[in-house]
């Protein structure tokens, strides 16, 4: 079953991305409290490729979203709308290319 498959790697993309996420929220929490130093290549580096990686899922929904001061919701608001896709769409899709 090739749509099995596809799905199968779909999922796979959507968990990574997931934790992309996840890696830059408490990277950037780090860097907001002083325990990274931005000044060191590595971390720059690995901030602007997140950055760069994570940056066209947020700009739609910053669009929508209303402005809250310091605070970014559009993190959570992604995770989310990943997690219904690897726990309610991909099962459907699973279940209607079975029958």
């Amino acid at each position: 079953m090739l749509i099995i498959t596809l799905i199968r790697i779909v999922d796979l993309l959507l968990s990574v991305m997931m934790w992309i996420i996840i890696v830059q929220a408490v990277l950037s929490w780090l860097v907001a409290f002083n325990v990274v130093n931005t000044h060191n290549d590595f971390v720059r580096q690995l901030l602007y490729a997140l950055s760069r990686i994570t940056e066209p899922l947020y700009r739609p929904i910053r669009r929508i979203m209303p402005d809250f001061g310091a605070l970014d919701f559009s993190p959570l608001v992604v995770l989310l709308i990943i997690q219904v896709l690897r726990q309610i769409v991909l099962p459907a899709i699973v279940v209607s290319a079975v029958t």
